[in-house]
């Protein structure tokens, strides 16, 4: 069998290792990268391209809240990325699965329950916790702002993650390697796609996703 290569991003050492205990206990070889924070985590994807998997703490230190998954599935759209969570209420499950999770692990799982979660997603599944139960978007607002955000390209989803970490045009530019031109013409196309007239604008809406969540 194939070496699996998993990566774990908590920044609880602690909630690692059981992370690590959870997928050591499974069958199988596998590779297991672990990050701190969520640029070690960016850094860990980027360094293991072929990675099976990623679980992904929703409260990351270096991200807020839904930014860093949507960041990390506009560079890394193949990832599969499990979010990892002690906020496990089914509106914040939801906005991760309509977000681009692959699946969503409360931290109050026990390690069977985390194993078969992993082992769902590596199947090409979804995994949720056993008691949600799927329904709509109950804030018309961010259902809308939801649908929007997916209208955006790979590259405008991080220019928007970007703004909303507070970074000024030329330093997206230079994260990106591009021109500035390149970033304020992303910037423009996504007050558009979001129906905005200002940066500021654009990172409240941004804001509005992560407003269910208890950090």
């Amino acid at each position: 069998m194939q070496e699996q290569t998993m990566i774990i991003a908590d920044d609880h050492p602690l909630f690692r290792d059981a992370l690590r205990q959870a997928v050591t206990g499974m069958e199988g070889q596998h590779a297991i990268v672990e990050a701190g924070d969520f640029s070690a985590a960016r850094a860990a994807a980027t360094d293991h391209p072929d990675a099976d998997i990623m679980l992904l703490d929703l409260a990351m230190p270096g991200v807020s809240g839904f930014s860093g998954l949507m960041a990390l599935r506009a560079e890394f759209a193949s990832l599969p990325i499990v979010i990892i969570s002690a906020t496990d209420d089914a509106t914040t499950i939801r906005r991760a699965l309509e977000l681009g999770a692959s699946g969503f692990i409360s931290k109050s799982s026990g390690i069977e329950d985390i194993r078969s979660s992993i082992q769902t997603v590596l199947a090409g599944d979804i995994a949720t916790p056993e008691n949600y139960r799927d329904g709509h978007e109950q804030d018309p607002d961010v259902a809308d702002l939801i649908h929007r955000l997916h209208t955006l390209t790979p590259q405008q989803s991080r220019v928007l993650t970007m703004l909303g970490e507070g970074l000024l045009n030329k330093q997206i530019a230079y994260e990106l390697g591009v021109s500035e031109a390149t970033i304020k013409a992303h910037v423009s196309a996504i007050l558009l796609k979001l129906n905005v007239d200002s940066r500021t604008q654009a990172v409240i809406q941004l804001g509005k996703i992560n407003m269910a969540m208890v950090a």
